[in-house]
């Protein structure tokens, strides 16, 4: 009895599309995560190869993590002799093709540890894309003297 009304509930569910069917296959992927660790809970950097392995165009448009308390997506830009950094809303990431957080160009900003960090740990990062997808990765801390 008990088997068949578990099949009934089942074939119910099926019916009526309140089952999950297989997921979608994911297109994007993170490669090479590092985040640069810094003392004092200075704002460390996150860098890593984002790739998009799909047909569609993307951009990479938030980030968040349970272990800082903001992140941010930054790029470095040299302006007027001098090097800054400035917040931008999202990157671009073309189909079949990659991009690059790295030193001296996108890289994601993180403050606000919410737990001791420190080289060796790893830290998770959920990037937030433009067609509302999100993609969970462990991110390995490196001193700061990484590159």
């Amino acid at each position: 009895m008990i088997r068949f009304v578990s099949a009934l509930a089942a074939s119910i569910a099926l019916a009526s599309g309140n089952v999950a069917m297989s997921a979608p296959v994911a297109t994007v992927r993170v490669e090479h995560a590092w985040i640069r660790w810094l003392p004092a809970n200075l704002p460390a950097a996150g860098y890593a190869t984002i790739r998009n392995d799909g047909d569609q165009s993307l951009a990479l448009d938030g980030a968040d993590s349970p272990d800082y308390g903001m992140a941010m997506l930054h790029r470095s830009v040299r302006k007027d002799g001098n090097d800054r950094m400035e917040m931008v809303d999202a990157i671009a990431i073309p189909a079949h093709a990659s991009v690059q957080l790295a030193p001296g160009g996108y890289h994601l900003m993180l403050t606000e540890p919410k737990r001791p960090i420190k080289p060796g740990d790893t830290v998770h990062v959920r990037l937030h894309f433009s067609d509302g997808t999100a993609l969970d990765a462990a991110w390995v801390v490196r001193p700061a003297n990484a590159s």
